[in-house]
């Protein structure tokens, strides 16, 4: 994520700190979506992907604050008002290594969603990917936009995203928050 931070001098003196987008956001074809993933049937030997429960609410928020910020701790927040719950985790040795959220900012879009730097690099993001994308496509959407998007590359290798023309800023437009860059 690439965040311009400005800032609104207000009446008084004070100011206020808001972010403008430099990101773009991407389209996937949930209906060209492989009916496997063979990383999370791997990892899944040693790892457990699964929604979180309600009970683990402020656990899941307060590890997304800690590794990504108030933003993101947001978005994961509202996915647990939605029935079943938009967000899957990734959780080794009752530690969280990852997470995908999709239908909290707006309907139909995914994101956020990270991995625990440490974790990276071991295919948890494209298993996390998967599991939200392929729940999207059981819901019935036939595409899946990847709002404010950073990986572009990651995107676009793992499940063929395309860049949205036109797209940026985009739903981030003036955002009053301190988003993770």
């Amino acid at each position: 994520m690439f965040l311009i931070k400005q800032k609104i001098i207000l009446e008084n003196n004070t100011y206020l700190n808001y972010f403008t987008s430099i990101m773009k956001d991407m389209l996937v074809k949930l209906y060209d979506l492989p009916k496997k993933c063979k990383e999370l049937e791997e990892l899944s030997k040693t790892i457990s992907f699964r929604r979180p429960l309600a009970a683990e609410k402020s656990i899941v928020n307060k590890w997304v604050k800690k590794e990504f910020g108030d933003g993101w701790e947001s978005e994961v927040d509202v996915s647990f008002s939605r029935k079943p719950i938009t967000t899957f985790i990734a959780i080794e040795n009752d530690q969280i290594l990852g997470f995908a959220t999709y239908d909290a900012a707006y309907l139909n879009f995914l994101g956020p969603m990270g991995v625990k730097k440490i974790s990276r690099k071991r295919g948890l993001g494209k298993a996390l990917l998967f599991l939200a994308l392929n729940s999207m496509k059981e819901m019935g959407y036939a595409y899946a936009i990847i709002g404010g998007v950073g990986p572009a590359k990651f995107y676009e290798k793992t499940f063929d995203a395309k860049i949205i023309k036109g797209s940026d800023p985009g739903i981030y437009k003036g955002i009053l928050s301190n988003v993770p860059a």
